[in-house]
Order: structure tokens, then C-alpha cells, then sequence
């Protein structure tokens, strides 16, 4: 049932912009029924010499592109990259696209559509590839923004430094792992000098990551594939804090929900390849303590991540506290710190 997941959020709570410095949003920190209003720069003095932070490193690609097929237009956002090098994609105004078709997006990159369309998606394969796909991808692409942050002339150049954290590293992600955007240099530093570890994973977040569930049937819900990697190394960090009795604070659902995928045996391994994992109540976590994350859309697969994590009643009361007292919600808003219940 999707009602328990279900809230109302008056539009003026949806954060068009991000508060500045980053550090200066504020956090609600989540234990059990316990709750305590803070600010994210507090960070450093609620966690202890020794703790492990595990940040997600993927980086925002340009995904939103405009088709061209003859006259008619297609918009296209990109999805996913497939293991044959092809991509998978969202798109609009497919009815009379075809298998073989050839789509131009000016002025750096075309593609010919490999598969007829379904659900509105396609599989693309570019005519650029590697370096020259990146760079046509900065020339033709767009960042796709979630349709909450309203641009209507589309994504500013302030957007394109605002919508990356300060991990990114790899490229392949559409939309951006939002927690780790209240990061700014002096609260790394900050957390440094606590004596706070920091590991990272790699999970490309796809164009479905955002979208309410529409089917109220959750056993069979699937969630799209994303790629995602955790390395020995973390596999070893992670060993480490345990022995030494640190704890393990995920930033951001993607991290988690790479964790979770990686330790489907009970016990933490590496792991490179795609998770369609879907975590909602009833799920057995392995790997985080504490989990920073922020404010997520009503029935989204990431509020029935969050309430498996903390507790669906500690949720609850933390939604509606942070609704009454003037939080900022979804991506550019502010952040809460949840223990693991």
C-alpha cells in the first residue's frame, strides 16, 4: 500500500534554490521518536573520532537532449549506459519513430534508434564514442533537472555549479546523489579534524530515481537498473571501522542502496554491475549506522527507502515536524540525519 508513504507538501516547502553556504541548510536529526533541529555544518560534533563516511562519487552528466528526425522533435533524456555501449533513454514524441532511425542533437552528436520504441524509451547508439562523446555531450546536452525546479527558460549556469557535489568523479549519472550537495570545503575539513573517515562508492543515479510509484501492489514494483561499484578498498574501510567500533554513515540513499546491493549475502563485497534493488519496510540492512539524506517526494521509492531505515512512524512524525516548522524539501532543500532503527 502506497497511502502510509503518502503527505501533503504545500508548494512553497519545495526549494527552488539552495541555501548558501551549503553547510547553512538546516538538518533534523532523526532518533527513534527523538528529534532535534540543527544545521548541516553542525555535522562534525553528532558524529565521533572514528566513524566511516561513505560518499557516493558519480558525476551529473548534460542528460537532457533535443532530437531532431526530419522536422519532428524529440525529447530525449538519457537514461542509462548499457553494457554494448549502447544507451537507454526517456523520451517524448516517439510514436513514429522506428528501428534504424536516425536522430541529430545539434550541434555535437546523432544517434540511430537500435530497438522500436517502448514505454517511452529507446535504446540509442551514438555515432560518437568515449572523449567524443563527453564533449559532444557538453555542447548539445543540458542538465535534466527534476521537474519540482521550475526553470522555465532551463537550467541556469549557476544550476550546473549547484546540481554537482564535490565528490564527483566519475561521470554517468542524470540526476545528482543530493545529499552530498550540502557538502562544502569547510565542513570536509571540519569533519577531518573530528577524526571522521571518509570512503566513497559509485552509484549512477538514473532518470527514475525521482518518480512517485504508481502501482499500489509494492511486491511486484521494479525499479529502473543503475550501475553502481563498491571497491575493495571500501569493502577493507569498512572492516576496519567496524573492528575499531566506528559506525558507518551513508550519505545519501544512492550510497546506501549500493551498500545494500553489495551485501545481499549478509556480509559487505565488492561489487560493480547494476542494482534494481528495491528497499521499503521489511528489509534487512547489513551495512549503515546513520544515514544523511534529504527530504524526499511522497510515495517515492527513496521515503520507503528512508522509512525502512529509520522506522515508518519515526518518518512520519519527522515529515510532518519538518512540514510545520518550515523545512525545505527534495533537491536543493535541507537534510536530516537518521539512525537506524
Amino acid at each position: 500500500m502506497l497511502e502510509p508513504f503518502d503527505f501533503a507538501l504545500p508548494e512553497q516547502s519545495i526549494a527552488q534554490h539552495p541555501v548558501q553556504p551549503r553547510d547553512a541548510a538546516r538538518l533534523l536529526v532523526v532518533d527513534g521518536p527523538t528529534r532535534h533541529d540543527h544545521l548541516v555544518r553542525d555535522l562534525p560534533r553528532l558524529l565521533r573520532p572514528g566513524d566511516l563516511m561513505v560518499v557516493n562519487d558519480t558525476r551529473v552528466i548534460p542528460a537532457q537532449l533535443t532530437g531532431r528526425r526530419g522536422a519532428a522533435r524529440v525529447p530525449v533524456t538519457l537514461n542509462r549506459p548499457l553494457p554494448d555501449g549502447t544507451w537507454h533513454a526517456l523520451a517524448r514524441n516517439t510514436r513514429r519513430i522506428r528501428a534504424g532511425d536516425r536522430l541529430e542533437f545539434p550541434p555535437a552528436l546523432s544517434a540511430t534508434v537500435m530497438a522500436p520504441p517502448r514505454d517511452g524509451c529507446l535504446i540509442l547508439r551514438f555515432d560518437q564514442q568515449a572523449e567524443a562523446f563527453s564533449a559532444g555531450l557538453r555542447q548539445s546536452g543540458a542538465l535534466a533537472l527534476p521537474p519540482y525546479i521550475k526553470r522555465p527558460d532551463g537550467p541556469s549556469a549557476q544550476d550546473a555549479e549547484d546540481y554537482q557535489t564535490l565528490f564527483a568523479a566519475r561521470e554517468g549519472a542524470v540526476a545528482a546523489p543530493t545529499a552530498g550537495l550540502h557538502f562544502t570545503p569547510d565542513l570536509l575539513a571540519a569533519l577531518e579534524a573530528r577524526g571522521v573517515q571518509r570512503g566513497t562508492v559509485t552509484l549512477h543515479v538514473g532518470a527514475g530515481t525521482f518518480l512517485p510509484l504508481r502501482q499500489e501492489n509494492l511486491t511486484t514494483h521494479r525499479l529502473h537498473p543503475e550501475y553502481g561499484e563498491v571497491s575493495p578498498d571500501l569493502v577493507a574501510q569498512v572492516a576496519a571501522t567496524r573492528k575499531a567500533g566506528g559506525r558507518i554513515l551513508a550519505i545519501g540513499t544512492t550510497s546506501l542502496r549500493v551498500l545494500e546491493a553489495a551485501s545481499q549475502s549478509g556480509t559487505l563485497l565488492p561489487f560493480a554491475g547494476e542494482t534494481d534493488l528495491f528497499i521499503q519496510p521489511g528489509h534487512v540492512f547489513h551495512t549503515a549506522d546513520l544515514l544523511f539524506t534529504n527530504f524526499h517526494l511522497p510515495r517515492s521509492s527513496l521515503l520507503m527507502l528512508v522509512a525502512a531505515f529509520a522506522g515508518l512512524a519515526a518518518i512520519q512524525a519527522a515529515y510532518a515536524h519538518a512540514i510545520a516548522t518550515g523545512y525545505r524539501f527534495y533537491s536543493y532543500g535541507d537534510a536530516s540525519l537518521l539512525t537506524r532503527a
